[in-house]
């Protein structure tokens, strides 16, 4: 998985805005759920957001909850984590990481077990200022 930040150095003042983006290649993500984590030094790292590209359901943890959205774009094989209001508490490494599940059926929650995931991207530094 590549991830990229629309923001250079990932440097961004608080309420400010960034974009994510996660791509695939040398496979599809039409039978994953991809999700974002992020980790500050010295904590477990969290989910943020999941989405299950085969049916679109999407899952946002509370503390990014009407500040995030995430989106697929399967054209370009890409998944998107626009975050907007931006808080000093969101700088972290944040990281895209894809699971297969299609041997659910489609009976799988969200969000994913970070665990469970079977591709990882590499991390991002993303730092809001205050």
């Amino acid at each position: 998985l590549r991830s990229s930040c629309s923001v250079w150095g990932g440097l961004v003042e608080s309420g400010g805005s960034l974009r994510l983006s996660c791509a695939a290649s040398g496979f599809t993500f039409d039978n994953y759920a991809v999700c974002w984590f992020r980790q500050v030094s010295g904590k477990e790292r969290e989910g943020v957001s999941c989405i299950s590209i085969s049916d679109g359901r999407i899952s946002y943890a509370a503390s990014v909850k009407g500040r995030a959205t995430i989106s697929s774009d399967k054209s370009k094989n890409t998944v998107y984590l626009q975050m907007s209001s931006l808080k000093t508490e969101g700088t972290a490494v944040y990281q895209c990481a894809a699971e297969d599940v299609r041997h659910y059926d489609g009976n799988f929650y969200l969000p994913r077990n970070r665990f469970g995931m079977d591709y990882w991207g590499k991390g991002t530094l993303v730092t809001v200022s205050s």
